[in-house]
């Protein structure tokens, strides 16, 4: 990787300020999943990157659009030294690998985390919360209060530590977090020329559904789609028994369906159910499946002051068995024998 800023400068080649720590925290937490994540910067935003065994991996990126200011410095192009008149080569864009734990853990220092930033973020049990319209600013609030808080982020290259700052209420914290070297693990590949499955729907009605089927303890979880009802399954079986939730067609639960012959996949139940916080947070969910069984999750989140994020998971599915090879087979037949006795 090549040098980004000469240590000491004085100049850091990012600096971002925003006033408030709490969306850019419900955000990352959304991957906490992984202990690390890799950063990397560039004049559209942040991009933070984790990834588990090399079968499942999140992404958020944060819009400069997220920050009051956003300013990216980086190395111009440079011309190649052998041939004038070939086109300049574009430098590397600033990435590295940080302690995402501590990254959260700083976010949270004024109380971050206990914030209410969406409508699923207070239990329905709460006897004092229940008593408060959600998503109202109360008496105690920071709104009120006059402490909104601002968070300042820069970078001043490689080997250069990740700075936070934040103020609020008269207080400073400033945390110098450890960069290192990134892995360079390869992006979970989804094969957009070749999507077999697509649905839009609402993300709450995909928690309920993981959340049901969180009851049977279950290791796996299949993702069915048909072309003709029930059109969407999620069944898993566990320990205490098993279950299903099937989704029909229409607009008040999946928006968007699009496909073309029936698409089944299995997961590993964990690695789902790792979504649960983007899944909470979000408005809405993209389903994308290609051939290959790769599945996207890709979620819409509202933050403050109207904008709009995003948080992509991708999986990896569970090599097909030959039993549901064979349940395939038999969907099949038995879609032949209708289509058969419609003609009939």
């Amino acid at each position: 990787m090549s040098a980004l800023a000469e240590p000491g400068n004085g100049a850091p080649i990012f600096k971002a300020v925003s006033s408030s720590a709490r969306q850019l925290f419900q955000l990352l937490n959304c991957i906490r999943f992984s202990p690390k994540a890799q950063v990397q910067i560039s004049n559209e935003g942040l991009r933070f990157s984790v990834e588990e065994s090399r079968v499942m991996q999140g992404i958020v990126f944060l819009d400069k659009a997220l920050f009051t200011t956003f300013n990216c410095t980086l190395p111009e192009a440079e011309p190649p030294e052998d041939d004038q008149d070939q086109d300049p080569v574009a430098p590397d864009l600033p990435i590295f690998t940080i302690s995402l734990a501590a990254l959260l853990e700083t976010l949270q220092i004024f109380g971050a985390a206990d914030a209410a930033g969406s409508r699923f973020s207070k239990s329905d049990n709460d006897g004092y919360g229940s008593n408060i319209r959600r998503d109202r600013p109360n008496a105690f609030s920071n709104q009120a209060l006059g402490a909104a808080g601002i968070c300042r982020l820069s970078y001043y290259g490689v080997g250069e530590p990740f700075s936070i700052i934040l103020e609020e209420s008269g207080v400073t914290t400033t945390c110098n977090l450890n960069t290192y070297e990134p892995e360079s693990p390869e992006e979970i590949p989804l094969d957009r020329s070749a999507i077999q499955v697509k649905i839009i729907m609402q993300a709450r009605w995909l928690f309920d559904a993981v959340a049901e089927l969180s009851s049977t303890s279950p290791s796996r979880l299949d993702i069915t789609a048909f072309p003709s009802a029930p059109y969407l399954s999620l069944s898993a079986s566990g320990h205490l028994g098993s279950a299903t939730v099937e989704f029909s067609k229409g607009r008040e639960l999946l928006e968007t369906f699009t496909v073309a012959e029936k698409w089944t996949q299995s997961y590993k139940f964990d690695m789902v159910k790792a979504a649960a916080d983007a899944m909470r947070l979000a408005s809405k969910v993209s389903f994308r499946g290609d051939e290959q069984g790769v599945l996207s999750m890709q979620f819409m989140v509202e933050v403050e002051g109207g904008s709009i994020s995003f948080v992509d998971f991708r999986l990896v599915p569970f090599i097909r068995e030959e039993d549901d090879e064979d349940d395939e087979d038999e969907y099949e037949e038995s879609q032949e024998s209708e289509s058969n006795q419609d003609q009939n």
